[in-house]
């Protein structure tokens, strides 16, 4: 896995920006995969970062890069915590979270949209995604935006900036250890 996949896609995540992000990535085989999360968790974990592989559909694995406490601190907010409770996550350890989170992914047939919780999107867009799926959304970025239009397209920017950013600084010699900010927890 190249450090340029994981910036590309993870970017506001290192940057401490982002709670997480999500990637899709073809290993060669389980041993390169594990060794790849192994090396990249040693790099970032003093940083506030985890690399889990969340689910493998066929040859692709789909890559969580997220901040554990930036998930907490999520998880804490009321609407969030209701709308975990309410598709069956015990919301108040994110790491159990995490492991249902997989569990869904590996067993129901049906994607959990609720995903976005644990990528950081507001829980309103959540839940608006979840009831009314392409009807009625007001735009759309990373996400699709159901609530506060001007925070959100504010956001698409900031994470397309340090994206912008981080790819730069990455090609002129920066490693991702370097461009990995350490948490301020």
């Amino acid at each position: 896995m190249s450090e340029e996949l994981v910036i590309r896609y993870c970017a506001p995540t290192l940057a401490g920006i982002k709670t997480g992000s999500l990637f899709s990535y073809a290993p060669e085989t389980g041993e390169d995969l594990r060794a790849e999360i192994r090396r990249l968790n040693r790099m970032l974990v003093r940083k506030g970062l985890r690399v889990l592989p969340l689910s493998k559909q066929r040859r692709r694995v789909m890559i969580y890069v997220y901040r554990p406490e930036r998930l907490r601190a999520d998880f804490r907010g009321a609407q969030t915590g209701a709308l975990l409770r309410q598709h069956g996550y015990c919301s108040g350890r994110p790491e159990q979270c995490v492991a249902a989170l997989m569990a869904k992914l590996r067993d129901q047939e049906d994607f959990p949209h609720e995903i976005g919780l644990f990528l950081g999107y507001p829980p309103e867009d959540v839940r608006g995604f979840m009831e009314h799926r392409d009807c009625g959304c007001k735009c759309v970025g990373c996400w699709k935006v159901y609530g506060d239009v001007q925070r959100a397209t504010e956001l698409f920017a900031r994470y397309q900036q340090c994206t912008d950013i981080y790819l730069h600084a990455w090609q002129n010699g920066k490693s991702i250890e370097e461009l990995a900010v350490r948490s301020v927890s």
